[in-house]
């Protein structure tokens, strides 16, 4: 499992380690460059300094013990007994060296620096020339003592650096574990919530980021309690709208099984039927309305010829109306721009249940009529049948799950379905006197839908 803490520290360290990589690069090369500038800078300074001294009128008797003096001298320096020479020439003889010196020239009579292969060894000379004379002084040292001290001293300007490195590790572990403490909390809270427990988290204070992942969880929270909720409400409405059909289906088969005659096992047979189909509608009904919750994120629109749906929808319901003799009318310009975006099924959802209970309110013999008017922006339908109509002041509560108007009504379900459907549109929903006396229903559907 990857760890936030271990891949932030890894990260900020590959990326303060590349950079001090680079620095101490920087730093080496210039550190290197500089203890250069000074070793070639002291050997300058000591040939001077030979130079004087040669130069001065001393006998012959104190010279050697001049030379022994100047090399003991030499030898302060921190390096190696024979790292640092000095040879004194006149023309090609010389006349002064120190004890490690060779015999030979280390370097050309021209007055500056240059380096010298001698014995397998590289030296770093430099020759000054004494007045006018062909005397000549020439200070060397070992190029390979030189660069292991430079070497030394360069390294040790970059060892606070890495001491450096290893202790903003440590308090980069600290601090990333400080900084990532809230989310430990948090994930300790989620962990030890009891499963049915689907109230929001309570954690304060909170970071920016993760009142951010709080306020998401919350709400997924509230999405999963409204959808248990629902599912509860759903197997609560179903067990108690589908015991009293049940049970008279198990009445009637029954009655049929303990009929005397077959008159009396065809007509429970008869009624049997039409129980089921009744509990069949039921169940449909409760499954639609299920499918149209508001909480429900609705499914994305497609774009459909208004009329010909209507027309399909009521040619499904034709057969039930000529059962009743009912006769149904519809009425709609052609020429009409008849495009509408909607929920898929949802004209015909509002046509089933207003139509169906048009046709099962109306007599027999009856009409039922349905007017479709199209305007610029929305797509008006009305329905009038020849039933008993809905008093005004019961028309508020007619939306209502299970509300039943009278002792010939269905599941009470159908139009609390079509103002689920009226809702997904951004619509209007109104119920009126039809003028042939019974209800009319004026459904109003925005041409665009919500996601214009």
């Amino acid at each position: 499992m990857n760890s936030i803490r271990r891949r932030t520290l890894g990260l900020t360290l590959l990326l303060f380690l590349l950079s001090i990589m680079v620095i101490s690069l920087v730093s080496y090369r210039y550190a290197t460059h500089e203890i250069q500038q000074l070793h070639d800078a002291s050997l300058a300074r000591h040939a001077n300094l030979l130079g004087e001294l040669m130069q001065a009128p001393i006998p012959p008797a104190y010279q050697q013990a001049l030379l022994q003096s100047v090399e003991n001298t030499l030898q302060t320096e921190p390096r190696t007994p024979d790292a640092l020479v000095f040879q004194l020439w006149e023309g090609d003889t010389l006349l002064l060296r120190s004890a490690d010196a060779p015999l030979v020239p280390l370097a050309a009579a021209q007055k500056g620096y240059s380096r010298q292969q001698y014995h397998e060894q590289t030296w770093q000379t430099y020759t000054l020339p004494l007045g006018e004379s062909t005397r000549r002084v020439i200070v060397a040292e070992r190029d390979d003592v030189r660069l292991s001290l430079v070497r030394r001293v360069a390294l040790r300007t970059l060892l606070p650096e890495f001491i450096g490195l290893i202790v903003l590790a440590t308090l980069l572990w600290w601090s990333i574990g400080w900084g990532l403490s809230p989310l430990s909390r948090m994930a300790e809270q989620i962990r030890n919530r009891d499963p049915h427990n689907l109230q929001p988290l309570k954690l304060s204070p909170l970071p920016y980021e993760l009142a951010t992942i709080s306020g998401a969880l919350n709400r997924l929270l509230m999405r999963i309690q409204r959808l248990r909720e629902r599912e509860k409400r759903f197997i609560a409405d179903a067990a108690h709208e589908l015991r009293t059909p049940l049970a008279v289906l198990d009445l009637h088969a029954q009655n049929a099984l303990t009929a005397e005659s077959p008159q009396d096992r065809e007509e429970s047979l008869v009624y049997l039927r039409q129980g089921v189909a009744r509990a069949t509608h039921l169940v449909s009904q409760l499954l639609t309305l299920a499918r149209l919750d508001p909480d429900e994120e609705s499914p994305p629109l497609r774009s459909v010829d208004a009329l010909f749906e209507v027309r399909d929808a009521l040619a499904k319901l034709l057969p039930l109306a000529r059962q009743q003799q009912q006769t149904l009318q519809l009425e709609a310009d052609e020429t009409a721009q008849w495009a509408l975006d909607e929920v898929p099924g949802a004209l015909g959802t509002l046509i089933q249940n207003l139509v169906g209970n048009a046709i099962q309110h109306s007599p027999p013999k009856g009409a039922i009529q349905v007017y479709l008017n199209a305007a610029e922006e929305s797509i008006t339908l009305i329905v009038d049948d020849q039933g008993p109509g809905i008093p005004p002041s019961e028309r508020k509560a007619v939306t209502e799950r299970f509300h039943r108007a009278g002792p010939g009504a269905g599941s009470g379900l159908g139009l609390s379905i079509v103002e689920r459907v009226v809702a997904q549109h951004d619509g209007t929903l109104a119920f009126e006197d039809a003028p042939s006396g019974g209800l009319r229903v004026n459904v109003t559907l925005k041409r665009y839908g919500p996601s214009e």
